[in-house]
């Protein structure tokens, strides 16, 4: 079912949707470049991806389909895996007794026809659609599947009645039979799959006086998700420990726990903290993607002078490079992304980590376990003899930890770590608290980086000029005209622009999301420790003082940073008051 370059020119050229002229160019890139005409002429803009599939699907000689507010059944739509659906552009929308009709961006994907095929036992029946259709259907899954979960969970939690009715304390295998209920083990199935097809990073389970509120954390916002009745709490509660392996019967003191699932291919673990509070322990469920991958450092948000000191600082045989920021703001990620330019057959990589978030190929990783005496401390001190060429150290908590990283970077290693701070010189007179000696500290450290997550602005975006007002009160917080430098360095605007020319944007609220939002991007300062930096240190100068003289040489700060990405159009400038004021 492969199209006919020649018989798709032609049809084009009849239709009159691109002149001759630019046909005839796009089709001499699409040999050079060994592209598809198709994709060289929606890449130019010459031609619109609705008129170029209806074109297509004339040439096949099969139907075109609009998705774009068609309601699909569940039951049809769910035939198709979300996951499959959404990596494939494939939608299931229309089903007899023996044929499915599917809608595609490709109906030459033999191999996913084939396995839809042998999933459903019905014939396949292609057909072409649009981004738009796929977009639309794809947001179906989430409202049905919002609906389903809703019903499983609403339906089950009314079946808990058949749970003793005492209140008072529960032995072990009481509550060992409570984790083990049916309808228990649907909830927290459905809270877990629902949390993870949501996207969220955390599931807070909190209970009130009166009821059990379930809450996800997307994008860095906590949300509302449900409330369950009050009688679903010890059950719930006690399923989450079974699974992450904590003492069921334990209810005084927090615990902490982990496991891991398989969802349709994809490895999640579960990071469990369990915490009592006046009306019953709350219990939060961090979620990590292990398959997690393909990240770059510019995909992070990092661009310009500060991206290059990074890939400066990973071309140095020794020294620290630290990721600084609180919890949640993406420095594991970043460490990470730096790991995997590392990565390479002549370099050995050792991490200690707690918990290991990213399975890495040929990177040696080892777990923490306080519990059994295997510190960041031991773990490090023990992969020092196992001649790593570069060591990651999940995060700096202590003095021995600290001591110990210091020590491997001035021996011969490249150390990589986090530690918690608000900003790239606050690691400073944080090492400093923490017992090394500052002449160890210029020594060793040669790159700090300091960075937020802000939520990313989806395309449905507007545009937006600042008013006087707004650009004068913005003055007060960044220096404008040394913000118009930088901008005007790495070509973001113009020469000759000026604030008032300059677009900003604001979230719209669409059928996707509720704010306007999806995902998020990084906004970084990265700290290069110069000679007159280290000379700073040594002197005992104030983090303020140092980050004086970073920015003279070149350093953008957070804040600058977030101006950067809201002139980019990436969010806006609301959204980065928000994560700098936090």
């Amino acid at each position: 079912m492969q199209i006919n370059e020649e018989q798709l020119k032609k049809f084009i050229l009849d239709s009159k949707l691109v002149s001759k002229t630019d046909l005839d160019k796009a089709s001499a890139e699409a040999i050079e470049k060994k592209q598809k005409l198709g994709n060289i002429l929606l890449s130019s803009g010459k031609i619109s991806e609705s008129d170029l599939r209806k074109t297509e699907a004339f040439v096949l000689g099969i139907p075109f389909i609009n998705l774009v507010n068609e309601k699909i059944g569940f039951s049809v739509l769910s035939l198709i895996p979300e996951p499959i659906a959404r990596n494939s552009n494939i939608i299931a929308y229309k089903k007899n007794a023996d044929n499915l009709e599917v809608a595609m961006l490709d109906v030459e994907d033999m191999p996913v026809i084939d396995f839809i095929k042998k999933r459903s036992g019905l014939k396949i029946l292609p057909r072409l659609t649009d981004v738009n259709s796929i977009k639309s259907a794809l947001i179906q899954y989430r409202e049905s599947l919002q609906i389903e979960f809703g019903n499983i969970i609403q339906k089950e939690s009314a079946s808990l009645k058949a749970i003793s009715k005492d209140e008072g304390e529960k032995s072990e295998a009481e509550l060992k039979e409570m984790a083990e209920d049916l309808p228990v083990v649907k909830i927290v199935d459905s809270l877990i799959f629902h949390a993870i097809l949501q996207n969220a990073s955390d599931i807070h389970i909190e209970p009130g006086e009166k009821d059990l509120t379930v809450r996800y954390r997307i994008d860095g916002i906590l949300h509302d998700a449900m409330v369950l009745e009050k009688k679903a709490a010890a059950g719930i509660t006690a399923r989450i420990k079974v699974l992450s392996n904590l003492k069921l019967d334990e209810k005084r003191l927090p615990q902490d726990g982990r496991f891991k699932i398989d969802q349709n291919g994809e490895k999640v673990s579960f990071r469990v903290s369990t915490l009592p509070t006046f009306y019953g322990e709350k219990t939060v469920i961090r979620i990590l993607k292990e398959n997690a991958h393909g990240f770059s450092l510019e995909s992070l948000g990092f661009h310009g002078e500060g991206l290059e000191r990074i890939h400066d600082s990973l071309k140095q045989k020794t020294g620290m490079v630290l990721a600084t920021g609180p919890t949640g703001s993406g420095k594991t990620t970043t460490l990470y992304t730096m790991l995997d330019i590392l990565n390479k057959p002549e370099v050995n990589i050792s991490t200690v980590e707690d918990p290991i978030e990213y399975q890495m190929p040929r990177v040696n990783q080892t777990q923490v376990k306080p519990e059994i005496g295997l510190t960041f401390a031991n773990g490090l001190r023990s992969l020092l003899r196992q001649d790593p060429d570069v060591v990651m150290v999940g995060e700096i908590r202590d003095k021995e930890t600290a001591g110990l990283a210091i020590n491997a970077s001035l021996t011969g290693h490249l150390v990589l770590s986090t530690i918690h701070t608000n900003s790239a010189s606050g690691a400073i007179p944080r090492l400093i608290d923490m017992g090394v000696e500052p002449f160890l500290i210029v020594s060793t450290v040669k790159t700090i980086i300091a960075q937020r997550l802000v939520r990313k602005l989806m395309a449905s975006k507007k545009k937006h000029f600042l008013s006087p007002v707004e650009i004068k009160n913005l003055g007060k917080l960044v220096d404008l005209d040394r913000m118009l430098v930088m901008l005007r360095e790495e070509k973001i605007v113009g020469a000759k622009d000026t604030w008032d020319k300059i677009s900003f944007y604001k979230a719209v609220k669409n059928a996707e999301s509720e704010d306007g939002y999806a995902s998020r991007v990084g906004i970084h300062e990265v700290l290069k420790v110069t000679p007159t930096i280290r000379e700073l240190i040594l002197k005992g100068s104030s983090q303020d003082d140092i980050e004086v003289q970073a920015k003279k040489e070149g350093m953008m700060t957070m804040l600058e940073d977030g101006v950067f990405q809201a002139v980019l159009g990436q969010t806006t400038l609301e959204e980065i008051f928000r994560v700098v004021s936090e």
